[in-house]
């Protein structure tokens, strides 16, 4: 029976440890007298007095020295063997609980474990509050990277500088190394020792504040979506920069570094470890991957500018997915991945639902009667055409957020405004098909601005433009390896044909104006009433046409080619041949306005938008010796 005043001593089996409910009191028990003593109690014995000197020397409450002074840092020697003598007692009271559960003997022991424990609690909370600075996540994480660095500095060794910085290196290696060691000791022997939960809660507090410490410090704070819908974008955008910072870190240092810590000290047990890493990083790390579903669950206008800043936070995520499964793949993290994943989910039908209003936008654009002057590039087409480019570098994103999105339906555009109407679009990925639907969207609604120009041949021009600005940005950003060049190729042919449309509305008159014989044998009379219809509808198309806009340079003097080459060899045969027939040398001015130079020197000022009236016959001639017409033969 046990003695009175004490509670039963039970023994763990699985840890192979002991314990009691109350302290009593260390001293040595009386001598127990037995008939014969094995071989194996006189070592018990001896483990037991071996334990005993030490623990009791450094027992916190046996002496000032022993409270204030740490048992690691005064001698590690000391300390090892403490560890040692603690082992070798928790093996001496498994001996004595298989013989006798209830001899005095044990009791002591018992005694003894729980005042070497008390010491082991002691150091183990001061190593890791006194060696925080070389137990930081981005220093246990970078160890590896250290000695990769090393055997590179070996490299320079005779230079001073360099060797400085790698002795600064190995002194921060050495420091974290021996606590990282010590800690791992302490957390073996309070394991074994059935201790692991008093263990735990050292870590544990210690170890989380600084996890949650440097989530704060990164930034990251945890809000609502009706917090998240009070912000102006400005404030909102610097959260999510901000974020995106701090999802780095946290997966490259913090997090990971942590693990690295966690799965050393407390390699003895897989469990341990698990539950201990969870309960440290879980709470911080379910509020790093939850703010991106919080942003997307807002109802924040979605303008499609705020697409960009969204498809940041899901390329962290998605990118940095082999690290998140990584650290957090045991079955205790799940929830984080779990909100790693519900982010993407609401991501994807985010970014789905400002894709839809930029849609939206296109077509309900409120100018839609406004009209640009000269028939240049319209606002709608230069924001649409940038925000579709700068879509185009997140292709790789887009991919598995439009994997499974339907297509837009044919029938909510004319049937016409389709190149292949019976084309099959299965084989074409998902990016591709719907970069193309808005593209056409677009056009579809420039098609109808260019209605309201009373002008057809400005219509035209306007749509040459336009789809011309369009293959220029498929062209030279990521778009054309969604579209393909049979895309850009059809399209290229679109605006040409536009051109050629405008040339033959705006110019037709002035060529009409012109015999399709030049050198035919006419009458005077003729030739001057020849004269007198090109003078006037050249100089009437010239005025009119001087403010009309090609803005791409390329197009410009292709579209002023090909209207030279129409124009000026026909009148410049028909000058030659009829010029002195009309009235002398004296009077041909008075019929003759404009030499073949001066009509290519008119064309090449056209497509610049100005208002500039054509020049007089004088200025005309002076102007040819002046600039070199682009259109001389």
């Amino acid at each position: 029976m046990p003695r009175k005043g004490m509670r039963s001593i039970w023994f763990h089996s699985r840890a192979q440890s002991f314990s009691v409910s109350r302290h009593s009191s260390p001293a040595r028990p009386s001598s127990v007298s037995t008939p014969s003593r094995t071989l194996s109690d006189t070592m018990t014995e001896q483990s037991i007095e071996a334990a005993a000197a030490l623990v009791t020397k450094w027992d916190p409450e046996s002496s000032t020295y022993a409270k204030v002074t740490s048992l690691f840092y005064e001698s590690k020697a000391e300390a090892m063997e403490f560890i040692k003598c603690v082992n070798d007692l928790q093996k001496a009271m498994h001996a004595l609980v298989s013989g006798n559960s209830t001899s005095d003997r044990l009791v002591h022991a018992q005694n003894l474990m729980q005042i070497a424990m008390k010491r082991l609690q002691k150091e183990f909370y001061q190593i890791l509050s006194m060696n925080r600075a070389h137990l930081d996540p981005e220093s246990v994480s970078a160890r590896s990277s250290r000695t990769s660095a090393r055997s590179s500095i070996s490299d320079y060794e005779d230079d001073e500088d360099v060797r400085t910085a790698s002795d600064a290196i190995d002194e921060v290696e050495e420091v974290s190394s021996i606590a990282m060691a010590d800690l791992r000791s302490i957390a073996e022997c309070m394991i074994s020792a059935g201790y692991a939960k008093e263990c735990l809660s050292i870590y544990k507090i210690i170890r989380k504040s600084i996890v949650d410490e440097g989530i704060y410090r990164l930034g990251v704070e945890k809000l609502s979506s009706s917090q998240i819908n009070k912000m102006n974008w400005e404030t909102l955008e610097m959260k999510i920069r901000s974020w995106l910072s701090a999802v780095k870190i946290s997966l490259k240092t913090l997090l990971h570094g942590e693990r690295i810590l966690c799965d050393h000290v407390f390699a003895s047990s897989d469990s341990i470890r698990e539950s201990c890493f969870a309960e440290i990083s879980k709470e911080g790390a379910i509020l790093l991957f939850g703010f991106p579903e919080a942003v997307a669950k807002s109802k924040s206008p979605k303008s499609p500018e705020k697409i960009f800043r969204v498809l940041d936070m899901y390329t962290a995520i998605s990118e940095n997915w082999p690290e998140i499964e990584s650290i957090f793949a045991l079955e205790s993290t799940a929830t984080v991945r779990s909100q790693a994943l519900a982010s993407l989910i609401r991501i994807t039908e985010s970014v789905r639902a400002m894709v839809s209003g930029f849609e939206s936008t296109i077509q309900k654009d409120s100018h839609s009667k406004s009209l640009v002057r000269g028939g240049g590039v319209h606002p709608l087409t230069l924001d649409a055409m940038n925000c579709l480019s700068n879509l185009a570098d997140y292709s790789h994103i887009l991919e598995d957020i439009f994997a499974e999105w339907p297509p837009p339906p044919r029938s909510s555009l004319p049937e016409s405004y389709f190149d292949t109407p019976q084309s099959d679009d299965s084989q074409a990925p998902a990016i591709s098909l719907r970069m193309a639907w808005l593209i056409l969207v677009l056009l579809c609604k420039l098609d109808g601005k260019a209605e309201h120009y009373k002008d057809v041949s400005l219509s035209y021009i306007f749509l040459t433009n336009n789809l011309q600005h369009v293959v220029s940005k498929v062209r030279t950003s990521n778009l054309q390896y969604l579209l393909g060049d049979e895309w850009i190729t059809r399209h290229e042919a679109k605006a040409r044909q536009f051109a050629t449309n405008y040339e033959r509305l705006a110019w037709g008159k002035v060529g009409a104006s012109l015999p399709e014989n030049p050198t035919a044998v006419i009458s005077p009379a003729e030739a001057k009433e020849i004269f007198r219809k090109f003078n006037s509808s050249f100089e009437d198309a010239c005025q009119k046409h001087r403010t009309f806009v090609v803005s791409d340079p390329k197009l410009r003097d292709e579209i002023k080619v090909s209207l030279a080459r129409k124009l000026v060899p026909v009148y410049r045969e028909f000058y030659e041949t009829h010029r002195l027939t009309v009235g002398g040398e004296r009077n041909v001015g008075s019929y003759v306005r404009f030499a073949p130079e001066d009509v290519g020197n008119h064309l090449s000022d056209l497509f610049f938008g100005t208002t500039e009236s054509v020049s007089s016959p004088s200025s005309s001639s002076s102007s040819s010796h002046r600039r070199r017409s682009l259109f001389r033969p």
